[in-house]
């Protein structure tokens, strides 16, 4: 038997980063949030080899609106310059954060960090959290949507309301799936490998991104430890190749990696656990329904081809926090048309961009390969392409919400 309803204003279904994130800048309003997870969250020690995640500069300042900004930045290695190349060309783009104006471009951030941070900033904020609990079904009403929910399946599911839901529950949105929404799928055909290494030489603030004809090779700065210099380590390989890569020894996989990255750190001396995945761009047909929206990688899924995701789902949550200041009722029809008029362009221009980096720096024809080198050369001489391009890297390159612009707040 179903029990009662519970009533709410806003029902975040995914405890993520995004979704968790939108919890938190939420709190700050008069709504009565729930936010509905399924897996139980755990609590992870500091390693030296721990997976981060690149945070640029709008993300940043949305950290800091929302408060949790102070429990991450002792832990986040600020990225003072990028080095963008292509194996085996001369040619090569650099951004500084002093071209910017900032004291950063970005931060390279443990995921238990911030995953930390908003998690204690959500409870420390009351925010009512069910977990875990993921979504057996939901009904949407004129003024509400009805979620039943359960925490296994043996038990008999709950329900609660919300006048908006929010779906934040990746890019196999099991809130898409009950409305019976579509999502456009491309298989890239390719896997990414996530470690740290040790390099010789210290990092020195600079993130690489080193385009291969396989796929690109990302190594961003780490805090130094007791240990030594350390970088996080994305490589991107043909999925029908992972099989190789994964047989690997240490000393094998850390070979074939300076073969392909270069001398610039030195001798690569260790590398630590390796985690695989792979890629897909997963862009959900609607942003919106009735009564219900989506952000994070329910409303868009990347490739990580320049670190767009997470600070894309930033935004997302940003904007949506920012328009539900000044609207009563949290699912209006005129609420979630505007987020979508505000976020359509963002997100294709993001997508748009990141495919188009795969694509291009994916192929192995041989005139194109001429073009990309003449195209590295082109944004390193070219100011107004560069900044172009550094705008759109540092979160700024469209319509910004406005936590994301220096001085906003929640």
């Amino acid at each position: 038997m179903t029990v009662l309803a519970e009533p709410f204003d806003v029902a975040i279904v995914g405890g993520g980063l995004v979704g968790c994130s939108l919890a938190v800048a939420l709190s700050r309003q008069q709504r009565r949030i729930v936010l509905i997870e399924a897996v139980p969250s755990r609590d992870a020690p500091a390693v030296w080899d721990e997976r981060c995640i690149a945070l640029n500069a709008a993300s940043r300042r949305i950290l800091e609106a929302i408060g949790v900004w102070d429990a991450l930045e002792d832990s986040a290695e600020p990225i003072l310059s990028t080095h963008i190349s292509e194996r085996g060309r001369f040619g090569a783009a650099r951004f500084t954060a002093e071209q910017a104006g900032l004291p950063a471009l970005g931060y390279n951030t443990p995921l238990r960090a911030i995953n930390g941070g908003l998690w204690q900033r959500a409870h420390a904020a009351g925010v009512d959290v069910r977990c875990p609990a993921r979504l057996a079904g939901m009904d949407t009403l004129a003024d509400r949507v009805v979620l039943r929910l359960q925490s296994n399946p043996d038990e008999a599911p709950t329900s609660l309301t919300a006048r908006l839901v929010v779906a934040a529950d990746g890019a196999r949105s099991a809130v898409r799936d009950a409305l019976g929404l579509a999502a456009e799928t491309r298989d890239y055909e390719q896997s990414a490998i996530v470690t740290a290494i040790r390099p010789k030489y210290a990092h020195a603030g600079v993130a690489y991104e080193r385009f291969l004809p396989t796929g690109p090779l990302a190594v961003l700065p780490k805090p130094r430890d007791a240990d030594g210099h350390a970088c996080s380590l994305v490589w991107t390989v043909p999925t029908a190749q992972l099989a190789e890569f994964e047989g690997l020894d240490d000393e094998a996989f850390l070979a074939r990696a300076m073969d392909q990255f270069g001398e610039r750190l030195g001798r690569f001396t260790a590398v630590g656990r390796r985690q695989s995945y792979p890629l897909s761009r997963v862009m959900s047909g609607q942003l919106s329904a009735p009564r219900t929206l989506f952000v994070g990688n329910a409303a868009q899924s990347l490739h990580p081809v320049a670190a767009q995701g997470f600070n894309l789902g930033l935004r997302d949550i940003a904007t949506l926090a920012e328009l539900l200041q000044t609207q009563a009722d949290p699912g209006a029809p005129s609420l979630l048309a505007e987020y979508v008029t505000r976020r359509e362009r963002d997100r294709e221009r993001v997508a748009d961009f990141t495919d188009r980096l795969v694509r291009l720096f994916s192929n192995t024809v041989p005139g194109l390969r001429g073009l990309r080198h003449l195209g590295l050369l082109f944004l390193e001489l070219d100011t107004p392409a560069r900044d172009a391009v550094l705008r759109q890297n540092l979160g700024l390159g469209g319509p910004v919400p406005a936590m994301a612009r220096a001085g906003g707040r929640a």
